[in-house]
């Protein structure tokens, strides 16, 4: 009886040590250096993203840890022997087949998953603390490169802008906030909130290998959700762009018409009131001017718009040179520009039907304020860039003065004055230029201004 309890005893303390190894041998073979999980998580053999392993010893990723599987082969083939599973994060050894805990592994699950508590994210403007790269560089968490695989920028200027608006970023900081967002099946925005989110963890990660970020997955992402309107092949344009991911983010976060249905249209709709008034056509004859002036379809207009953003004009750019043979770059003040939204300046509006003159008044500013300045025009044969300077304060810019006069609009805005928060801009030729972003790390205020993006 005493043998057979002690055969009993020691099968058991064989078991757990098989499946639950706290001493794996090849914990030193692990090559931080060549490990990036900003890529798509597919296997690097048959390109299926169901049960994907990382190889943590040349970091490419293989599916499964099977007899049979891509991974167990691998391990075998090249003598590589530690692996992540990217889904469970769990640490494995092969082709022992057995799981390693060991808290010195903990840096490259946090890597693969930052998390942040609602401390962490209270104190994350209070701070300039530099951290340190595995290779030994040092980088401001939020303030960090995002990659141009190819022809992406247009893309990068926008999600490293928005990635220093603090509610939007504090939201998407912390997974819970959106994960259990239901969308109907089938539905495939629900990856641009995901992979948002993703992306805004890795940049914010004061504990990264690398002192820049490879927005790879999120532009997977883009090109998915977007049906391949926006390529990271091909130059685009970063307003089309900003302007389609506010709405697409939107919609994948449930949210409706209603002014606070989600975090985008909390931080960023405002509202404005249209003055509309139709032209008559300028080839009739007076009496019949005269007529249509008075019919119904020609009386002024008034009408109530939300907005994400501003679109500012700016005046055509002088076609002749200076006497000394150069090109002469006019500079107009931000005040000038906004003067569109005074209530008084109208603008001609034409379509290839009719013409309509409209002004603009806000009724609404919002807490973040987006504005955007047109430089590039398109016609058949090319796209021209208008260079004109546009000068303005990088601090309180008011806009009262631009709000309705209804004094119950006025005594609900209380603070009418934004501070810059992000600048984008365009260097070089428009169709060989690049975009730059500009941000400020540190905010207290209000504005973000995206994009005067091309001066």
């Amino acid at each position: 009886m005493v043998s057979k309890k002690y055969y009993k005893t020691t099968t058991c303390i064989i078991k757990k040590q098989s499946f639950d190894s706290r001493n794996c041998p090849y914990l030193d073979t692990i090559n931080r250096n060549v490990l990036d999980f900003d890529f798509e998580k597919l296997c690097s053999v048959c390109l299926s993203h169901i049960n994907v392993y990382a190889c943590l010893i040349c970091g490419k990723y293989f599916q499964g840890r099977g007899l049979k599987s891509h991974a167990y082969t691998h391990s075998v083939e090249v003598d590589h022997h530690v692996y992540l599973n990217l889904h469970t994060l769990k640490f494995y050894c092969l082709p022992d087949n057995y799981e390693v805990i060991d808290s010195s592994l903990d840096d490259i699950k946090y890597v693969l998953k930052p998390t942040f508590t609602r401390l962490q994210i209270y104190h994350m403007d209070k701070t300039s603390k530099l951290s340190r790269a595995y290779d030994g560089s040092t980088y401001l968490p939020g303030v960090v490169g995002l990659n141009n695989i190819k022809k992406n920028d247009y893309c990068n200027v926008i999600l490293h802008a928005f990635a220093h608006v603090p509610p939007l970023r504090n939201y998407f900081l912390r997974e819970e906030n959106y994960a259990h967002i239901k969308r109907p099946p089938g539905d495939i925005m629900i990856l641009l909130s995901q992979r948002f989110g993703e992306l805004m963890r890795k940049m914010w990660n004061p504990r990264n290998f690398k002192a820049h970020v490879s927005p790879h997955e999120m532009l997977q992402a883009v090109v998915l959700c977007s049906k391949k309107k926006y390529q990271i092949t091909s130059q685009g344009d970063p307003v089309e762009f900003m302007s389609w991911f506010l709405n697409a983010l939107h919609i994948a976060l449930n949210g409706g018409k209603k002014k606070n249905s989600s975090i985008v249209y909390k931080t960023f709709q405002g509202s404005m009131r249209i003055y509309s008034r139709k032209l008559p056509p300028a080839d009739v004859e007076d009496l019949e001017k005269q007529a249509l002036i008075q019919s119904e379809e020609y009386q002024d207009t008034t009408s109530d718009s939300p907005f994400l953003y501003l679109m500012l004009d700016i005046p055509p750019a002088p076609l002749f040179k200076d006497e000394l043979e150069q090109n002469i770059i006019p500079q107009v003040p931000l005040h000038t520009l906004l003067s569109k939204f005074d209530g008084i300046s109208e603008k001609e509006y034409k379509t290839y039907k009719d013409s309509t003159m409209k002004k603009f008044e806000l009724t609404h500013l919002p807490r973040y304020l987006l504005l955007c300045i047109k430089r590039f025009t398109k016609n058949i044969f090319f796209v021209e860039k208008n260079p004109t300077i546009v000068n303005f304060p990088v601090k309180n810019v008011d806009f009262r003065e631009f709000l309705c006069k209804d004094p119950e609009i006025q005594k609900k805005h209380k603070y009418t004055t934004y501070d810059l928060m992000a600048n984008i801009v365009h260097e070089g030729e428009p169709s060989k230029g690049t975009f730059r972003a500009h941000v400020l790390h540190k905010v207290k205020h209000l504005l973000l201004v995206s994009p005067d993006y091309y001066w």
